[in-house]
């Protein structure tokens, strides 16, 4: 893994002010996406790693903003937040800049990504579906979710890694990055559920519920006597995942081969979550799961060994 100087330095930040804007924002990374982080640090291209720093951190700002509150309150925070990416993005950088850190971070990304604009832009136009966001009725209002909400803030990172317009595979890439989060999502979900219960709102739609005998006020009391069906309606979910997963499978090959065991482990990842939800069932009402850490590490180990194999077969870098 090169050192974050270095990965910098790789990305053309000199400047000590933005230096420490990206610093920041690299903590904060670390700290609440840690696996994803490691992954993008041990395989992508040292080059990407502040810029993939940088839409994450902003990615996860906006989500903690229009998270809590009733609605009303999310709403004016999205407001309110919209109004201050929009003004960093139209600025123009320098050194008197008074800005928070992640957006000074995220303006220069995009100046420096000039097609990052239009996916800042589109996931910000999706937040609302977010802000508003009291669960699901019924699937097609999950799956509009995915499409408005979800996606968007993938392609914020997959825009980095996407093949060029000359190879023709932008629907396909789309497509298979949108499987890949549909199935992610839903993931999310299942390991959240018990917290998200407490807050009255939880992503498996209430037609699902309603199927399995089951209520919300069910999930936040924790009635013991629903683990059962609880069991019976995780592993449909999770069904429903590893089939959004399962075609997903061909997005490393539609990437340039230095991005692909980054895109594969990500996949790996979500098995091995899903997997992991499948095995705690019921019991999720009373608490959630994440990938064991040794098998995620063993994962990397794999992607980052095939990654070193290409650089010495082909006599340049691959990781960075």
């Amino acid at each position: 893994m090169p050192r974050w100087s270095a990965a910098l330095a790789e990305a053309g930040i000199t400047d000590a002010r933005l230096r420490r804007a990206y610093d920041a924002q690299r903590s904060m990374v670390r700290e609440f996406a840690l696996h994803q982080y490691v992954a993008a640090r041990l395989l992508l291209p040292a080059r990407l790693h502040p810029p993939v720093v940088a839409v994450v951190a902003f990615m996860h700002e906006t989500d903690e903003r229009i998270d809590v509150g009733d609605p009303d309150v999310r709403k004016d925070a999205l407001s309110s937040w919209d109004r201050e990416v929009r003004a960093a993005l139209d600025s123009v950088p320098g050194p008197g800049t008074t800005e928070p850190a992640l957006l000074q971070a995220l303006a220069d990304t995009v100046c420096r990504h000039p097609h990052l604009a239009a996916r800042v832009h589109d996931f910000l136009a999706g937040a609302p579906v977010e802000a508003n966001w009291t669960g699901f009725d019924t699937e097609a209002d999950y799956q509009a979710y995915i499409d408005s909400y979800s996606l968007p803030a993938l392609m914020l990172t997959a825009s980095l890694i996407a093949p060029t317009p000359q190879a023709g595979v932008d629907g396909p890439f789309r497509q298979g990055c949108r499987a890949l989060i549909e199935a992610w999502q839903r993931a999310d979900f299942l390991a959240d559920l018990c917290e998200d219960a407490v807050q009255g709102r939880i992503g498996i739609p209430r037609e699902d519920l309603a199927r399995h005998g089951l209520t919300l006020e069910d999930l936040r009391t924790k009635s013991d006597a629903c683990v059962p069906a609880l069991g019976r309606l995780v592993n449909a979910q999770t069904g429903l995942a590893e089939a959004a997963l399962s075609e997903c499978r061909g997005l490393p090959d539609l990437a340039e081969a230095p991005y692909r065991p980054f895109l594969r482990a990500l996949i790996s990842v979500q098995e091995l979550q899903l997997q992991a939800v499948r095995r705690k069932g019921g019991s999720l009402l009373h608490g959630g799961t994440r990938p064991p850490t040794a098998s995620t590490l063993r994962v990397l180990a794999r992607e980052y060994r095939a990654a070193r194999s290409r650089q010495r077969r082909w006599g340049r870098p691959a990781v960075s």
